[in-house]
């Protein structure tokens, strides 16, 4: 099967593959996450060492000034929405649920700059929870290895997934998807010529034919 093909490559690239993204605790976690949304991990783990360790409880960051919480924040991007964002959830996990970050989806997809890829990265980094996040990287492999159709959605690509990998891998093959996205099978200039995957790729054809 197409899927196991996929599996074993990725097992033998990242056979113990690691979330890129620097954090201590559950909100740290989350923010982090939150913060990635159209920037990237590196550039992530250089803004939230400053704002944890200046804000280093979530009683602080709540009261965080927005517009300090926005300098350190700008080279992430969208830093005025992702300043609100992580005063607003340090303020709701604080007062809310006890400074504990909540495992309930339903609740956490009403915290600001929460969305359903986010939840999945979280649950599963850091509660091991079943979960396939549906990220750039993801999507694009998804669809050039013809896990799913060029036309699908975030969330067709993710159920397609679900039923292609067994669910107890679905936490390993996202962090392998997404590794092999970023270092291998980029978006551009992808690294073809010795991808074990390149007989079943779409982009075989532009980069060999």
């Amino acid at each position: 099967m197409k899927s196991e093909l996929i599996g074993e490559y990725l097992d033998s690239l990242f056979p113990n593959p690691r979330c890129e993204l620097l954090y201590n605790s559950d909100y740290e976690l989350l923010i982090a996450v939150v913060l990635s949304a159209q920037s990237t991990d590196k550039r992530v783990n250089t803004v939230t060492p400053i704002i944890f360790s200046k804000y280093s409880n979530l009683e602080k960051l709540k009261d965080a000034p927005l517009e300090d919480l926005e300098s350190i924040i700008r080279p992430v991007g969208s830093f005025r929405k992702k300043a609100f964002y992580v005063k607003e959830i340090a303020r709701r996990v604080y007062l809310e649920h006890n400074g504990i970050v909540p495992k309930d989806r339903d609740i956490l997809m009403t915290f600001p700059g929460v969305g359903r890829k986010t939840i999945n990265v979280f649950l599963s980094e850091y509660y091991n929870e079943a979960a396939i996040a549906v990220d750039t990287h993801v999507e694009r492999i998804s669809k050039r290895l013809g896990l799913a159709y060029l036309k699908d959605d975030v969330l067709k690509v993710e159920e397609k997934l679900q039923k292609k990998f067994p669910k107890n891998l679905w936490g390993k093959r996202h962090l392998q998807m997404v590794l092999f996205g970023r270092y291998y099978c980029k978006a551009i200039k992808p690294l073809c010529k010795d991808c074990k995957l390149k007989n079943i790729c779409r982009e075989k054809k532009k980069n060999f034919d």
